[in-house]
């Protein structure tokens, strides 16, 4: 079985994929501090499109507009609700988003508004047209992915399902 190319993340198996394949879109999802949001985006787009035999078309990575939880894991929340799904995040290591990643990915999805604001403050001009709502680029509605960070499991599972929704919304609007 191949392997799907995902950066900042163990390689996983997850179907049909070809390595030497350029990817046709570059995503990095962003949320505040890349331990909860962001890398479940990662894991489960990943997952969506390792479902649709499409994950050759994508090169995947997370990152936080913060980088005080540069190195760690993803919230243990996170992992678990992943995990009840079939999605493995466990091995993605947070960081926070650097200058290179305005060139280097195709689109950068911000979690909540207020991601997006930072992200089009650090961007060079050339790079802000790149920066989207996740939920208004994949879905058509400008809502915020909530940060479940401060609540309990219930938030966890929310937030996956609106993940999961605009995960599959985006494959579709991507790939056609």
């Amino acid at each position: 079985m191949a392997r799907l190319h995902v950066i900042g993340c163990t390689e996983q198996n997850i179907g049909p994929a070809f390595m030497d394949a350029k990817p046709k879109n570059s995503i990095l999802f962003v949320c505040l501090g890349n331990i909860c949001r962001s890398p479940l985006a990662q894991g489960v787009f990943a997952a969506v499109a390792a479902e649709k035999q499409l994950s050759h078309h994508f090169l995947l990575d997370s990152a936080g507009t913060g980088g005080w939880h540069a190195g760690s894991p993803p919230d243990p929340r996170s992992v678990a609700v992943a995990a009840r799904y079939g999605v493995d995040i466990s091995g993605q290591s947070a960081r926070k988003v650097d200058i290179p990643d305005f060139t280097r990915f195709d689109l950068i999805l911000g979690m909540d508004r207020s991601n997006v604001q930072d992200l089009r403050r650090a961007a060079p001009e050339s790079a802000r047209d790149r920066i989207h709502l996740y939920l208004g680029y994949a879905l058509g509605t400008a809502r915020d992915v909530p940060d479940p960070y401060y609540g309990g499991a219930d938030g966890f599972e929310k937030v996956y399902r609106m993940i999961r929704e605009a995960s599959e919304a985006l494959s579709d609007r991507l790939v056609g």
